[in-house]
């Protein structure tokens, strides 16, 4: 989740703002984790175990897929699951500093204020509790292309208004409908389904927030605001999913990669389990408006459509 600085777009109706902003405090005050105590970072890592479920793997239902040994396709999941808790690392440090530009030396007495710093303690204990993950899971410290990471630097200072949240809010649907499966499935390792049920029940929280404030930012927006945001949120929405997975786990769990990286890119099973990830993310965004034929043409490369 992210935010936008006042002088960009009309703020959302105070009363509707503050009114959300209280609802989530308080379950937050209800429902939160401590990731230090919850998680079981004791335990030696059990290989016998999935980092993910097998179906969420890139090269799941390939025939290089069926050519591995048990033992290869669990430390590819656990490989793919660092890299995805990497990648929401750098994510997250993108959008705690927007909140941080947004909300600075505005009204520490407004609900929305205090929520926006609930979010970013939420987002510190995340990405430090994807860090102990990722290093459970004894996998390097996986970083998206240098090119990406200049994007996201580039974005996180000028994004604003609809298109922060909007972009942030795609990256969080994908992995909240991702992490959910692997929190119930057995075959994955004990700690990473408690890393993955404490992020979707604190994420959800961020979700709603980053929903109101696309469709209050919106309102009265016009066509061509529309058309240039849509193509924006598309875009940073493209280069964070498909920096989700780094190439580098298919030789750190001993693949060759480049078969590996040519069969994962033409992988029909992927690509339609990331395009029903996205369906209520796309009648969201349509009903939004920031869904236009320039902006389908970043989500169909990205698969999300």
């Amino acid at each position: 989740m992210t935010s936008s600085t006042a002088r960009d777009h009309a703020a959302p109706s105070q009363p509707d703002r503050q009114e959300v902003a209280d609802r989530l405090l308080r379950s937050s005050e209800i429902l939160s984790y401590d990731p230090v105590r919850e998680v079981d970072w004791e335990t030696p890592l059990d290989t016998a175990y999935h980092g993910a479920s097998p179906e969420w793997s890139t090269l799941f239902g390939t025939a290089y897929w069926d050519e591995m040994t048990p033992e290869q396709q669990r430390e590819l999941t656990r490989q793919e699951a660092a890299s995805v808790a990497s990648t929401g690392i750098w994510f997250e440090m993108i959008l705690q500093q927007m909140v941080l530009r947004d909300f600075y030396a505005k009204d520490p007495t407004d609900p929305a204020f205090q929520w926006a710093l609930t979010e970013i303690a939420d987002e510190c204990r995340h990405s430090i509790m994807f860090a102990r993950g990722a290093k459970k899971l004894r996998a390097p410290a996986y970083r998206p292309r240098r090119l990406v990471v200049e994007l996201g630097r580039v974005f996180k200072t000028v994004a604003s208004g609809e298109a922060a949240y909007a972009a942030i809010l795609v990256a969080e649907e994908v992995l909240d409908v991702m992490q959910r499966d692997w929190m119930r499935d057995e075959r994955v390792v004990p700690f990473v389904r408690t890393v993955n049920n404490i992020h979707v029940v604190e994420e959800s929280r961020h979700m709603k927030f980053a929903r109101e404030e696309t469709k209050a930012r919106l309102e009265g927006a016009g066509w061509l605001r529309r058309q240039i945001n849509a193509v924006v949120v598309a875009g940073a929405s493209y280069f964070i999913v498909t920096s989700m997975v780094s190439r580098e786990v298919y030789e750190n769990a001993g693949l060759e990669p480049e078969r590996a990286v040519r069969e994962a890119k033409r992988n029909e099973h992927h690509k339609s389990m990331l395009r029903s990830s996205c369906s209520g993310l796309m009648e969201f965004l349509g009903s939004a408006g920031l869904l236009t034929r320039a902006s389908l043409w970043f989500y169909k490369r990205a698969n999300l459509i």
